[in-house]
């Protein structure tokens, strides 16, 4: 980022809030789904449930102006379709005019800290669906761990599917992203065996009054076509952590099956090995050219 840049936010955030509402206003804006209906949506919201970390480095995303020049650089790429945050990125790159022409989706549920008694307690602490409406975004994104025997999974239940009939009714996108998990030694973890995956879905995919514009956010799993088979609801696959090339022929394969329409990946693309935001973006824009 240019020194004038963060200089000038600095300013905007303290002299100037009214030019978030402003410059969401005039936002330029996209259809949801163009040309062959496939996405890149890139994420940035793991900071605000204090997950920092990015394969090994717990700290990795501490700077901000660190992951706003990440954001900036992998927005910037050619066939990078938009931008999934919290209200706080969401409003830094509004103000450095880095969403025309993008999807934005908010994230809503951001509660559950990461590491703390309460994890399982996703409350919605960020975006709503009137706001989401307000600012002229596509759609919110829900975390949605369903975890048998923590009591706090039934109030995460009741939120998204209110969150779900809310985003309907002004017809944006709800993106839910369900997990079957459970603590080990006190840390929550994902069963991301088949069986596990179909039984999230089947409950995530049957929260509010409508399922008319929900999709979901999945990982790649064994048996992944198994695993598509439980939903006919459009499908986009998480990143994940950085890692080999393993990462990439996963999602190979899995962009090939029918109902995925995309993928929605963050630390994958903005914290790679070799710290090419450029090259690892342009990596998943071939990827969904050519699958």
């Amino acid at each position: 980022m240019r020194e004038e840049d963060y200089r000038r936010l600095l300013d905007d955030r303290a002299w100037h809030p009214e030019r978030v509402a402003q410059a969401a206003a005039v936002r330029r804006r996209r259809p949801l789904l163009s040309g062959r209906g496939r996405l890149l949506i890139i994420a940035a919201d793991h900071p605000a449930r204090g997950a920092l970390g990015v394969a090994g480095r717990p700290m990795a995303m501490e700077s901000r102006i660190s992951l706003l020049d990440r954001l900036t650089t992998a927005l910037a790429r050619p066939g990078v379709d938009g931008l999934l945050a919290t209200p706080d990125i969401v409003e830094d790159l509004l103000l450095l005019g880095a969403l025309d022409d993008k999807i934005v989706i908010g994230s809503m549920n951001r509660g559950g800290v990461q590491g703390a008694a309460f994890e399982f307690d996703d409350r919605f602490t960020a975006y709503d669906a009137e706001s989401l409406a307000a600012m002229g975004f596509d759609g919110g994104k829900m975390l949605c761990r369903i975890g048998l025997e923590d009591h706090a999974t039934a109030a995460t239940l009741a939120s998204c599917g209110q969150a779900v009939t809310q985003l309907a009714r002004h017809r944006l996108m709800a993106m839910i992203e369900p997990f079957w998990s459970h603590r080990v030694g006190g840390v929550v973890r994902h069963d991301l065996s088949p069986e596990a995956m179909i039984r999230a879905i089947s409950v995530g995919q049957g929260l509010g009054a409508t399922s008319a514009h929900t999709w979901l956010k999945l990982p790649v799993t064994e048996d992944m076509e198994r695993v598509l088979e439980a939903t006919t609801l459009p499908v986009l696959l998480l990143g994940g952590e950085p890692g080999s090339d393993e990462i990439w022929d996963s999602w190979s394969k899995a962009l090939r099956l029918p109902g995925v329409r995309g993928l929605v990946a963050g630390r994958a693309l903005l914290y790679p090995p070799d710290d090419d935001v450029a090259a690892a973006v342009d990596a998943a824009v071939n990827l969904l050219e050519t699958t």
